[in-house]
C-alpha cells in the first residue's frame, strides 16, 4: 500500500512562501506521476502542478505558473512544492497525490493515492 504524507502547511502572510513536502512509502517507485491539487472551501478540487519521476519533467496550472516550483527527491522518495509570491486565493488544504500513469495528467481520476493534505492559509 502506497502512503503519501504531507508536511510543511501553515499560515503566511501574503508575498511570502512556503515549502510542502510529500514522503512517500518505498512503494511509490512504481508511480510514475507525482502531482499536488489543492482545495478551497467552496470551490472544486484543483490541479497545482505535476512531475514525471524519471525524466523530471513538470506542469503547472496557470494560476500558479511563475511562483510554484514543483521538484522531487527520488532518492528520498520525497516531492517538494516550493511556494513563492502567495496571495489570499492560493489558500486551501493541498493534497499530494501519486499515479502509475506515465503521462503527466491534471485529472484527479488518474491518481491512484493521496495524502491526507495539508493546511494552507495566506493572510492579506
Amino acid at each position: 500500500q502506497v502512503q503519501l504524507v504531507e508536511s510543511g502547511g501553515g499560515l503566511v502572510q501574503a508575498g511570502g512562501s512556503l515549502r510542502l513536502s510529500c514522503a512517500a512509502s518505498e512503494r511509490t517507485v512504481i508511480m510514475n506521476t507525482m502531482g499536488w491539487f489543492r482545495w478551497a472551501p467552496g470551490k472544486e478540487r484543483e490541479f497545482v502542478a505535476a512531475i514525471r519521476r524519471s525524466i523530471g519533467d513538470t506542469y503547472y496550472a496557470d494560476s500558479v505558473k511563475g511562483r510554484f516550483t514543483i521538484s522531487r527527491d527520488n532518492a528520498r522518495n520525497t516531492v517538494y512544492l516550493q511556494m513563492n509570491s502567495l496571495k489570499p486565493e492560493d489558500a486551501a488544504v493541498y493534497y499530494c497525490a501519486a499515479s502509475r500513469g506515465v503521462e503527466i495528467t491534471t485529472a484527479p481520476d488518474a491518481y491512484n493515492y493521496w495524502g491526507q493534505g495539508t493546511q494552507v492559509t495566506v493572510s492579506s
